[in-house]
């Protein structure tokens, strides 16, 4: 269990452009989903969308808030996200489209997890924007859920 006690800042403090942004192309950006009505709250134990167990213990004069950096190091950085998740599943037809699939996940640089045989993706934008960048892949996946 990692234990967080302090807020090192938010995504948006200009300090923090240039590690975070070297962090996210080395894939060393963590995300603990925190619902809206628990950002008030001062304690709290989640999982980050990498497993992390963490165990969030902040002072008084803290806050949470989406965007909040509550961890920074040279290999990683844990960022407050929230609400929950919203999470992509698709499910390749074929064994060329899942080939196909794995390697756009991994070209756009996707979050993913792997519930065979579905590849479930934590999107940070619309979801139909990312639907858009499944291009003609997209008559070869079928999309399990969403609006």
């Amino acid at each position: 269990m990692l234990r967080l006690d302090r807020v090192v800042g938010h995504r948006s403090d200009p300090w923090l452009a240039a590690p975070l942004h070297a962090l996210e192309h080395g894939g060393g950006i963590e995300v603990l989903h925190v619902p809206e009505a628990d950002l008030a709250r001062r304690r709290l134990r989640a999982v980050t969308d990498r497993g992390t167990d963490c165990a969030v213990a902040l002072d008084r004069d803290a806050r949470l808030a989406d965007g909040a950096v509550l961890l920074l190091t040279a290999e990683r950085a844990i960022l407050v996200r929230a609400g929950a998740p919203d999470i992509l599943r698709l499910r390749p037809l074929d064994a060329s489209a899942a080939l196909r699939l794995g390697h756009l996940a991994g070209h756009l640089h996707w979050r993913v997890r792997f519930e065979d045989p579905v590849l479930a993706v934590l999107l940070d934008g619309p979801r139909d924007a990312a639907l858009a960048r499944l291009g003609p892949l997209a008559d070869a996946v079928e999309v399990l859920d969403g609006p």
